[in-house]
């Protein structure tokens, strides 16, 4: 039996949706479905790891999107209905016929906004639910995206409409508006979207919902248009209902207790086996059917992006690899003090290896952006294992010497590694950095750049106090939980260092109360689980042509930045090439100092050329007198250096690499 799951919603469906996409891709592999289409809400956030699971677990991983309509479309639609209307359509009478004769109850106050469910079928209809996306977020406030009508109007090529769930439009015409209504949006939806609508069917143990079925199979067999089967899911398995049910409360601000029909009736919103499916589905075979013959036709995966870093615009009769070999020697000359023989055979072996990796035009555009910084004489350093290229240092990305320095290039660039090299800019903190950001959307234009997206999710803080508001405890329990289990509480409980009911007792909880158990399983669900979209520090993608129709971008809380829905692991798993412009406090310091260090001693400070083997540096170095030094000011360093002794820079190479999270984490000290 086969059976693909068209409808399925992962967390970043932001309180809606209870599982991340790998949880949804390993119950869809233990249950032996060929295809699942993943449609979050308003957002592609979840795809790239939706996507990176599927292709693990042979998967094929279908692209779509909920995307939630404006209040006003359902009169924009009847604008584009053949029946003459006249006067105010608002104020125009209706049928109010229900599914089955019935006349519906009006829409309660708070009733969500109708949606369309969109699958992409080609590359075109993924670049026009991206540019979809990005204008639905545009102008609205963070978390409350909506599409108008001539919005979606635009966007509609390549891409496939199902008629949705409960919150689907034609639903919801259907069920507050009648029967009417929901026949002449179906028919408008027919217009807009031919060869290209199918009637959408969900049984989730509901009476009223098979009422909604039968009128939308009546309806959809007037038009002849195909009917699929749908699970309208929203978590892995059905034990997960409890914290979709949690996160529905924190959605709607009340709690369990009071929560009522704001929460599923049933644990159905699942996925299921094909055999439950074809059962569940067994009196409407070609339900199951049509979904067979939808996931076939879709044959759009994330590995069609489409995306291409800029092209550095090139001086007449050069090529990318041409013209940064050119600028390359002629800086190296200033550069190298003196250009030794060495140093030539490490710029001629690295410049080979870009040209044969083809990064030349990556090495220019970091280069373009380092140009603007010296222009407006703004301190700008490379770090990083970028430091280890000599080519970097050529072009006044980084300022130490690595030939000097006998460090390996291949820690920054290797043919083996089969990767983009990183190179991160430390840039002054505020405004200076500000305006370098500016400048890269002002070069690349506002659909071209953005920043990455930084994923905020559950910690042990935060989901003390959402889960124990919701759980119902008092807003003074909230508190006191939530600082007591603030912190590192959940590592603590891992590692057996501390334990969960002796810091709830310590709190006056009994651990064994059924309220208290549902808590402790509910806190420990909810971690992970993505919150918002927040911002990256620094990172910025960059797209030849319109980054927006490579991943929807949306404005950030910050005025005049947008970001993509993506981060920086996203970007590197699809081959988004970022570029990061990281602030730091202390370069602005050293910004202003070497003025006054002219102006005052009469020394002119070239960084790129400081003596690296300073004795009095070194002294204060093994002192751990460092406060203000970057990389070697944490306490953990400050108590480490007195011990080491450092005396030379790789001396400090190792010193950096052994007191860093990674290292610690991966329990390598």
């Amino acid at each position: 039996m086969i059976y693909p799951e068209l409808h399925a919603a992962s967390a970043f469906s932001f309180l809606e949706g209870a599982s991340l996409p790998e949880d949804l891709v390993e119950r869809a592999a233990n249950l032996g479905l060929p295809a699942v289409a993943l449609v979050d809400r308003n957002t592609l956030s979840g795809a790239p790891r939706f996507f990176k699971a599927a292709k693990a677990a042979g998967i094929k991983a279908l692209v779509g999107a909920e995307v939630v309509l404006e209040e006003a479309v359902s009169y924009q639609l009847s604008a584009i209905s053949p029946k003459k209307t006249t006067g105010n359509p608002r104020q125009a009478p209706v049928e109010r016929t229900g599914p089955l004769g019935i006349v519906p109850d009006p829409p309660p106050p708070g009733t969500p906004l109708p949606r369309l469910t969109l699958l992409v079928e080609n590359q075109m209809g993924y670049r026009n639910l991206c540019r979809l996306l990005t204008e639905a977020a545009r102008h609205h406030p963070k978390g409350q995206a909506r599409a108008s009508w001539p919005q979606v109007q635009a966007h509609v090529e390549g891409l496939h409409c199902l008629t949705g769930g409960v919150e689907g439009l034609v639903t919801q015409r259907l069920i507050h508006h009648g029967l009417d209504r929901a026949r002449r949006t179906l028919e408008n939806l027919h217009r807009l979207f031919p060869n290209r609508l199918t009637v959408e069917l969900q049984r989730h143990g509901l009476r009223e919902e098979e009422h909604r079925n039968r009128a939308l199979i009546d309806l959809g067999r007037s038009l002849r248009l195909p009917v699929v089967a749908a699970g309208g899911v929203r978590y892995a398995g059905r034990k997960n209902k409890d914290l979709a049910d949690v996160m529905a409360c924190i959605r709607e601000g009340v709690t369990l207790d009071s929560a009522g029909r704001l929460l599923d009736a049933q644990r159905e919103r699942h996925l299921k086996a094909p055999e439950e499916m074809h059962r569940v589905f067994a009196d409407i075979p070609r339900a199951i059917g049509g979904a067979a013959d939808l996931a076939e036709r879709l044959d759009f995966t994330l590995d069609d992006l489409g995306y291409h870093f800029p092209d550095y615009p090139l001086p007449p009769g050069e090529s990318l690899n041409s013209y940064l070999r050119a600028v390359t020697w002629a800086a190296a000359r200033c550069r190298f003090r003196p250009l030794t023989a060495r140093a030539q055979t490490q710029l001629e072996k690295e410049l080979t290896l870009i040209e044969k990796l083809n990064l030349a035009g990556y090495f220019l555009i970091v280069w373009d952006i380092v140009r603007f910084c010296r222009r407006e004489k703004i301190l700008a350093q490379g770090r990083g294992s970028a430091a280890n290229s000599a080519v970097c240092y050529a072009l006044s990305i980084t300022a130490v010497d690595p030939v000097k320095m006998e460090l390996l290039f291949e820690r920054f660039l290797s043919e083996e590694r089969g990767e983009w090299p990183d190179i991160d800019l430390d840039l002054p903190s505020g405004p200076q950095r500000e305006k370098v950001i500016q400048h890269v959307y002002s070069r690349y234009g506002p659909h071209g750049a953005a920043m990455t997206a930084n994923v905020i999710t559950y910690r042990d803080r935060s989901a003390s106090r959402e889960v124990g508001k919701a759980i119902g405890f008092s807003l003074e329990q909230v508190d006191r939980i939530s600082k007591r289990l603030g912190g590192h509480a959940s590592r603590e409980f891992d590692e057996g260092a501390r334990h969960f009911d002796t810091e709830l007792r310590a709190l006056g909880f009994d651990p064994e109360a059924r309220r208290v158990r549902h808590f402790k399983r509910l806190w420990h669900e909810i971690h992970h689980m993505p919150r918002h979209l927040g911002q990256h520090s620094g990172g910025m993608v960059i797209a030849q042509g319109r980054l927006d129709e490579v991943v929807p971008l949306e404005p950030a809380a910050m005025e005049g930045r947008t970001i993509i829905q993506w981060d920086k692991d996203d970007c590197a798993d699809l081959g988004l090439i970022k570029v990061d412009l990281l602030g730091l406090g202390m370069l602005a310091a050293i910004e202003d100092s070497i003025p006054m260090i002219r102006s005052h001693e009469g020394i002119d400070l070239d960084l790129a050329h400081l003596p690296p083997d300073d004795p009095e540096t070194y002294a204060m170095i093994r002192r751990a007198d460092t406060a203000g030094v970057f990389q070697i000011e944490s306490r953990a360093q400050m108590a480490s250096l007195p011990r080491n002794r450092p005396e030379c820079f790789y001396d400090l190479v190792v010193q950096v690499a052994i007191i860093r999270p990674g290292p610690i984490a991966g329990k390598m000290t």
